[in-house]
């Protein structure tokens, strides 16, 4: 099994969620979504998975700094098209185990999740 870790490279979540990773002697990909992009049919495939509220950041100062226009009357598709021209608005990081999707970073989460298979034993 590829574990896959979706983000942005100088992200604190993000260096958090790889540092797990990296002490749990978890073996992944990192995909870079700043430099790299998103398809949008992998943001649409997420979205049908975990729902497009959980995976827009409207914490972040990207989405915050959109004109109001923009934040108004949110759907699925309209927010789809703001991640995947933005892909900054995606929430970090996405963790693709495979068979399933972990959105945001919380060390009790992981460790539930992440099989124990893909972790080292120390």
């Amino acid at each position: 099994m590829t574990i896959t870790i979706y983000g942005i490279k100088n992200c604190d979540t993000m260096k958090k969620a790889r540092s797990w990773l990296d002490d749990h002697g978890v073996a992944y990909d990192f995909h870079d979504y700043k430099t790299a992009g998103i398809a949008k049919d992998k943001l649409k495939q997420w979205s049908e998975e975990v729902g497009w509220e959980t995976l827009l950041n409207r914490a972040g100062t990207t989405f915050k700094k959109l004109p109001d226009a923009d934040k108004e009357g949110l759907n699925e598709r309209k927010a789809l098209a703001l991640m995947a021209e933005q892909p900054s608005m995606i929430k970090r990081p996405v963790l693709d185990l495979g068979p399933k999707r972990v959105v945001g970073f919380k060390p009790d989460i992981y460790a539930k999740e992440v099989p124990a298979k893909a972790r080292k034993k120390g």
